[in-house]
This record gives structure tokens, sequence and C-alpha cells, in this order.
């Protein structure tokens, strides 16, 4: 059975895609730049660890103190003890929320860790404990 027009028009378009595709691949493979030598390449290591084409000779010495080298993380600065801080919320129940002067952050807190009676709007100091629903205040005391 013979084929159809529209069958020999697809085979020669199939054809001419395929040797389309030999000819890039040709051409790829003989201006691809894979497989260079190092001498080629010229590149170099800063004092960064980045990488550059300018040699070490060219490029201008920074001088590096030793005292400004830190080895290992990163030193904690000490929390102070005491903290300030505003009662912004009080319950009749005893317990409320102490506002922290510096971060601004929710510190909860009970009637039972104060030494003085509480109310709204005081300005309070206290010294802040871990518990297993987050922060709490203790040894709170009022500030005159």
């Amino acid at each position: 059975m013979a084929d159809s027009f529209s069958k020999k028009e697809n085979f020669k378009k199939k054809q001419a895609k395929l040797k389309e595709k030999a000819l890039r691949r040709e051409d790829r493979k003989d201006n691809n730049d894979k497989g260079k030598s190092l001498d080629d390449m010229l590149m170099y290591v800063d004092e960064n660890g980045q990488l550059t084409s300018v040699p070490p000779e060219n490029r201008e010495k920074i001088e590096i103190s030793l005292d400004d080298i830190q080895l290992g993380a990163a030193p904690i600065e000490e929390e102070e003890l005491r903290k300030t801080g505003i009662v912004t919320f009080f319950s009749e129940k005893g317990y409320g929320f102490i506002t922290e002067d510096r971060s601004k952050e929710n510190v909860f807190f009970h009637s039972n860790n104060a030494t003085e009676i509480l109310k709204k709007g005081n300005k309070v100091s206290y010294e802040k404990e871990r518990s297993p629903k987050g922060f709490s205040a203790i040894d709170i005391k009022i500030v005159k």
C-alpha cells in the first residue's frame, strides 16, 4: 500500500529535524569549553576564598591582626539579671503581664511572686525565670 502525501511530508520533516539536531550536536562538540587545562583557566583564590583572575602578585596586600581573628562561635553577651518593665495587665485572680522595657516582650507573673501589691501601670523590676509554659517574672518589686 502506498503512503499518503501527508505521511511523506511528515517523514521529510522528521529527517530534516534529525539532521539539524546532529549539526547542533557537532557544533557543541567543536565549541565547548569543557576539558580545558588548569593553565588555560588562569583562576586564583584570593584571601577571602573567592575565585579571581588576578594573580596574587598583582593584588594589594591586606594586613590582618591576629587579635582580630575569632575562632569558634561568637561570644554570648550576658544579660542583666534584673529587668524592668510596666504592668500592662493585672487580673483580680492574681496574675498578669509585664511588658519588658527593652524587648517589649510580655512576661507572665503571679502576685505570689511580688513583694508589694501591684496595679496596672506600675513600673517594676523583676527577674525572669523559665517555666513550663514560657518565661515568668519572679521577685517583683515596684520601682519608684
